[in-house]
C-alpha cells in the first residue's frame, strides 16, 4: 500500500530559513470579522496575506535563481519536479563527495542527500557554516549521470564558507532543479519512492517554497 511522507518544514510567521534573510510576515488581508459586512448573516471568510522572500522554508531553485537567462518557475516542466523516481543517500558530511554515488544509477532521478542537518532546524545552529554540502566533484558526477533534481536537508547545497557556489552553478546550468531545507529524509534511505516538489507558476521568479513529499 502506497504511503505519503511529508518532507517539508512548516512556514510560520517570523521564522528564519537562511541567516540574513527576513522571515515571513503573515497577516489578515480581510479578517473574518471585517468580512461579515460583505456577506449575508452567518457567512464570513478569511483572506490571508503573506509577505516573504522566495527562499523561505523548504524551497526549489530553478536556473533563473542563478542565471539571468535561465528558466523561471513559470517555465518549469512538471516532469522535472513531480512523480520522479527517487534515490535517497545517507551522507552525514560535512563534505559530500562523488563517492556517494559511485556505482549508483542516477539517470532521470531525484537524488536526495540525508545529512541529518535538519535536526538543527529552528535553532541558531542551523545556519552554522559547518553544515553539510555537496562537493564540486559530486556535482560533476550528478550532471554526467543525468540526475533530474538534487535535494538536501541542509541549510545550503553549497559550502557557504566562501562566496563561490559551485553546486548551484553546475546543477542549475545543467537544468537540474535544486531543493533545499528538506526534512525527514532518513525515512527514505534504502527505500523505493517517487518524489514531488511542485511550486506555483510565478513568472520572473526563480525560487519558491514547495510542499515536498514522497510516495513509497
Amino acid at each position: 500500500m502506497a504511503r505519503l511522507i511529508d518532507l517539508s518544514h512548516d512556514i510560520e510567521a517570523g521564522m528564519i530559513t537562511y541567516p540574513g534573510l527576513p522571515g515571513p510576515v503573515i497577516s489578515d488581508h480581510l479578517s473574518r470579522i471585517d468580512s461579515k459586512a460583505n456577506y449575508a448573516p452567518g457567512t464570513e471568510f478569511l483572506i490571508g496575506r503573506i509577505d516573504m522572500v522566495g527562499n523561505t522554508g523548504t524551497y526549489l531553485d530553478t536556473p533563473f535563481h542563478r542565471f539571468e537567462g535561465g528558466s523561471d518557475l513559470s517555465g518549469l516542466a512538471l516532469d522535472d519536479v513531480a512523480d520522479l523516481p527517487g534515490l535517497c543517500i545517507e551522507a552525514p558530511g560535512p563534505e559530500i563527495g562523488k563517492e556517494a554515488v559511485d556505482g549508483v544509477d542516477v539517470t532521470g532521478k531525484a537524488v536526495l542527500f540525508a545529512t541529518g542537518w535538519d535536526q538543527h532546524w529552528g535553532t541558531d545552529s542551523y545556519g552554522d557554516p559547518s553544515h553539510s554540502f555537496v562537493a564540486p566533484d559530486l556535482v560533476d558526477a550528478l550532471v554526467a549521470g543525468g540526475a533530474v533534481l538534487v535535494g538536501i536537508d541542509s541549510v545550503n547545497i553549497d559550502d557557504t564558507r566562501g562566496g563561490e557556489r559551485p553546486a548551484h552553478t553546475g546543477l542549475l546550468a545543467a537544468g537540474i532543479q535544486v531543493v533545499e531545507h528538506l526534512t525527514g529524509l532518513g525515512q527514505l534511505v534504502g527505500r523505493d519512492f517517487h518524489f514531488f516538489a511542485v511550486p506555483p507558476k510565478v513568472s520572473g521568479f526563480g525560487t519558491f517554497p514547495v510542499r515536498a513529499f514522497a510516495i513509497t
